[in-house]
Formats: C-alpha cells, structure tokens, sequence
C-alpha cells in the first residue's frame, strides 16, 4: 500500500527559480526512508507541502486516507500556561475523551438507566479504550520522556518558556504518544544526546508506520533507512539502502557518469579531426 505518493512537484520562491522541478516518487507502507540532497535543495520545504503548510504550484501529493501524519518541527500552538506535561497528555485527548463518554454511561447506568443502546455504546467504547492503551498512559508516557531525555523538571516547566530545541523534543515525544501512522522527521537528532539519539533508533527499529527523515547525521541515517532518496536539482534520484549504501552507490554513478562524459569528448575530437 502506498502512504505517500508525490508527482511532477513544482514549486518556486523566485519566478523563474525552481526549488522543486517535477519531483517524483512515493513511500510504501513501512518503509523507513532517507531524504538527502544539499541545504536549500527543497527538503524542508516538501515536508511542509506534505502536511499542508505550503501548497505546490504543480504536480499532485496523496496521502494513504485515514493515515495520521506528523512533523517534529511543525509545532502546534498550546494554550498560554501550557506545561510540558500539559503538552505531552495531549496525545491522549481522544482517550480522554472517551473515558469521559464513559464515565457519563455509567452515572447513567447507575440511576437505572439500562437500555441495550446503552449498554452497546459502553462496551463498544471499553473496549476501544482499552485496545488504544487508555489504562497505560502513564506508562506510555514516562517510558518515551524518560527515553527522550526529557526530565521529571522539565515536565513542569511551561511550554512556551523553552528553547525552540527543548520544543522540538517535546513534540517528538507527543507524536511518538500519538501513535502517528507517518512520521516526518526533519534533522530529529540535532536536539538529543547520545542516549536519547539511541533511544530513538531502537524505537524506529520497532515502529511499524512510515518513515520519511531528513538528516545530516549519517550513523542515524545507517542505522534507521532502508531507503534513501535524494533531491538533485529539483528531481528525485534513488537508492535502495542505507545511507553507507548511498555514498558508495553515488560514488559509482559519478565515476560512470565521468566515464561516459569521456567518451563523448573523445568522440567529439575525433569527429573534429576528421571534418
């Protein structure tokens, strides 16, 4: 099944100026991909065109339908007052809101009501509580801050006062709590130690969404893509491994390329000499 699917993308800031020149391609269900290419290539701007904060000026972006898909830098606006901790239970607001559904059925229940329609709706909402993990939020919750480095301090520090790393992390950690079916991540290591940059590999190991990051670090790159896709001059270019893999591979095409540019030079003389 196809979860992201991009053709014949334009886009340009400066008329006549295309950061994007009919980029192609798409993402399969599960797959853990790379996106490379040179600073001001169009990275950043096609993950914003995949969530809706831009629009293309051509070409055509689907997403799998029902899929929920987040983006660590795209950070929402919370409420003033927000603390980390505020922010973090906010991955759990459908959860809530069921619970609360719940809590009403059974007041209900209690003062006689008991008509089947009732009763279905109850167990029909317990058991969905149940299956999204509503009795181990709190768990959930304390495993990916602890893992994201994110302290029991931190936690109740207001949102909006924390540098913008600190934010990133705390979104990273909310999307990971949503059960987000697509992640985007845009450079995710640049704000974690060592211990939480690990932490986050052997999450995504064990992720069964998709995958799309953009990164400078190439060990991230080794140990989390199975794929990498590159932008060059405005257009996709393939490679089906990890980013080791691309170097090596990128090497090759080069020295091809140098060799078959050779020849035509070659070529060319030799046609210059005989006219």
């Amino acid at each position: 099944m196809i979860d992201i699917s991009v053709a014949n993308l334009v886009k340009e800031f400066e008329v006549g100026t295309k950061i994007l020149d009919g980029l192609t391609f798409q993402v399969d269900t599960g797959e853990r991909v790379g996106l490379l290419g040179p600073n001001g290539c169009g990275k950043t701007t096609l993950l914003r065109i995949l969530t809706g904060v831009l629009d293309c000026d051509e070409g055509e972006v689907m997403t799998a339908p029902g899929k929920r898909m987040g983006l660590i830098s795209q950070i929402p606006v919370y409420p003033v007052g927000y603390t980390v901790e505020d922010v973090l239970d906010t991955a759990f607001t459908p959860l809530r809101e069921m619970e609360e559904e719940m809590q009403k059925l059974s007041a209900q229940m209690e003062q006689g009501a008991s008509d089947s329609a009732l009763l279905h709706r109850y167990d029909k909402l317990s058991t969905a509580f149940q299956a999204g993990g509503g009795y181990e939020t709190d768990t959930r919750k304390n495993k990916v801050a602890n893992g994201l480095s994110i302290s029991a301090a931190m936690r109740e520090q207001q949102f909006d006062q924390l540098s913008g790393g600190e934010k990133t992390r705390v979104n990273l950690a909310r999307l990971i709590l949503e059960d987000t079916d697509i992640l985007l991540l845009d450079e995710p290591t640049n704000h974690l130690d060592l211990r939480a940059t690990e932490w986050l590999e052997e999450y995504l190991e064990k992720f069964k969404g998709t995958v799309l990051t953009v990164s400078h670090d190439r060990y991230f790159l080794d140990k989390v893509v199975d794929r990498v896709i590159e932008i060059k001059e405005g257009k996709a270019e393939f490679y089906a491994g990890n980013y080791s893999f691309y170097a090596v591979e990128k090497e090759r095409r080069y020295e091809e390329q140098l060799k078959q540019y050779e020849k035509e030079q070659a070529k060319i003389q030799q046609l210059e000499k005989a006219a």
